[in-house]
């Protein structure tokens, strides 16, 4: 018998404050970044899920399947903004304290005025074992993050993992937009969870067989 799917037991299940960094290059760089390139980059992304609505993306890191973080692969734009997204993502992560870290997503997305994330929940098997972390890079005390039954404005330049196991949301109810960068994160050298073999093998046959994986 096949084991469900469950979520990796390090994982936060509301919100986990994993402290300030600093965003100041990050921040100029990404301020810079043109609408149409925005446009550009958001029309070609590989995360069109309905919940995320009208927020953009630029897409880094991305997974390969949906059933399985370990294999990703880098974006065009990865190496021309690695080396100020890495000194980012490592601050970030440093409180997890793991000798063998791996980013398996990391984007950018920017929500316009008004603009929300339904209530969903990330049921693809990929983003049931890494952390999934944010950090604000341009907000507004009208953006509130839903996680449960907690809501929260999350902080400019403060990295924060977020339960996406359980019901999330965001609304961004002021009037400048909230550009987030948000990326996952796991620990290679923990065991990987006994479910696994048979998921990815179930995905397999599904893409063998023309459907989705």
């Amino acid at each position: 018998m096949v084991s469900l799917p469950t979520p990796n037991p390090r994982k936060t299940t509301s919100f986990r404050e994993l402290g300030p960094v600093d965003i100041a290059e990050l921040k100029q760089a990404v301020a810079a970044i043109s609408d149409a390139q925005w446009g550009a980059a958001s029309a070609s992304k590989p995360n069109k899920f309905d919940a995320l609505d009208k927020t953009e993306h630029i897409i880094f890191r991305f997974v390969s399947s949906l059933a399985d973080w370990r294999q990703a692969y880098e974006g065009p734009l990865w190496s021309q903004w690695r080396a100020k997204l890495e000194p980012v993502l490592a601050a970030a992560v440093a409180p997890y304290g793991y000798a063998n870290g791996v980013f398996p997503r990391v984007m950018l997305a920017r929500m316009a005025p008004g603009g929300v994330i339904l209530p969903h929940q990330d049921a693809m098997p990929a983003a049931k074992w890494p952390h999934k972390v944010h950090v604000p890079l341009f907000t507004n005390e009208q953006v509130m993050f839903r996680c449960g039954d907690e809501y929260r404005h999350l902080k400019e330049g403060v990295a924060v993992e977020v339960n996406n196991m359980g019901v999330h949301a965001v609304k961004n109810e002021g009037d400048a937009p909230r550009t987030h960068l948000i990326f996952e994160y796991y620990d290679a050298d923990q065991p990987e969870p006994d479910w696994l073999e048979a998921v990815v093998a179930a995905a397999k046959t599904r893409q063998l067989q023309g459907q989705p994986s």
